[in-house]
């Protein structure tokens, strides 16, 4: 079975797991994780790779025979000057104009700066970007974002690298049905395919992760349960779940059964 396809920035896709390229063991690992992964979308960290510099190309020559859409980032950025400097040269580089911003605030949780990533998505997309704003969970952020005109809001699960799931899912349900029409992608925090599938049932359109495959014991077979888990839960939100009771409810009928105990 393969996924309905959908709308990001304007490209059509089918997959709904985008995937890191960084902390793999090898190059091989990775190409054969985004194989079983069947992602379309890879993001690369400008400043982990600089494609006109030796090892650097090479890494990038292998990241274009994945065949997948590239998305570079501004990870490492602490400022807004610094993030649409970095976003210029991706494009310039890589050729796109799809970029994923990220300004730093805080080093120990490495929680984007709501003030900067407002600012620097609102001159990106003023400059023909198409930006993908990494944020956290906050509704008014989101909000602002949305406004900005960013082709896809992308809030933290929890904080990045630590693999602890939805720590706040009351949060992302809020974004999901007070921004209806944005595309939302829960970027950071996911740690196991049953999170990605938590996150998709509440009807976000895509989820993007690295370490969760990258440092599994197996990242190949990590992938593939990442697709497969990405894939259920957004099937099941598209299924309607059902409505949640306080009490108990039969699911067999007790009319025309021949015994009936009061107790």
């Amino acid at each position: 079975m393969t996924d309905a396809p959908w709308t990001l920035a304007g490209v059509r896709l089918e997959s709904r797991l985008l995937l890191g390229t960084a902390r793999y063991p090898s190059p091989q690992v990775l190409a054969d994780a985004v194989a079983a992964s069947g992602t379309q979308v890879l993001t690369v960290g400008l400043r982990r790779l600089q494609p006109a510099e030796g090892g650097g190309n090479a890494f990038w020559q292998r990241i274009q025979a994945l065949g997948c859409h590239v998305l570079p980032n501004t990870a490492g950025c602490h400022s807004v000057q610094e993030a649409v400097t970095l976003a210029e040269m991706a494009r310039e580089i890589f050729g796109t104009a799809w970029i994923k911003l990220e300004v730093i605030g805080d080093d120990y949780t490495l929680q984007p700066d709501p003030f900067g990533t407002v600012e620097a998505a609102q001159r990106l997309v003023r400059s023909g970007f198409q930006v993908f704003a990494y944020t956290t969970d906050d509704l008014v952020v989101a909000r602002r974002l949305h406004d900005a005109g960013v082709a896809a809001i992308m809030p933290w699960a929890a904080p990045i690298g630590t693999g602890r799931g939805p720590l706040n899912p009351y949060a992302l349900q809020t974004l999901r049905e007070r921004l209806p029409d944005a595309v939302l992608v829960v970027d950071a925090g996911l740690g196991r395919p049953s999170h990605a599938a938590a996150v998709m049932e509440l009807g976000f359109d895509a989820v993007l992760l690295n370490t969760a495959v990258a440092e599994a014991g197996d990242p190949v077979r990590m992938a593939r349960a990442f697709a497969e888990a990405t894939r259920a839960g957004r099937l099941g939100f598209e299924a309607t779940p059902m409505a949640m009771r306080q009490t108990a409810q039969a699911s067999t009928p007790t009319v025309g059964q021949p015994f009936w105990h009061a107790n």
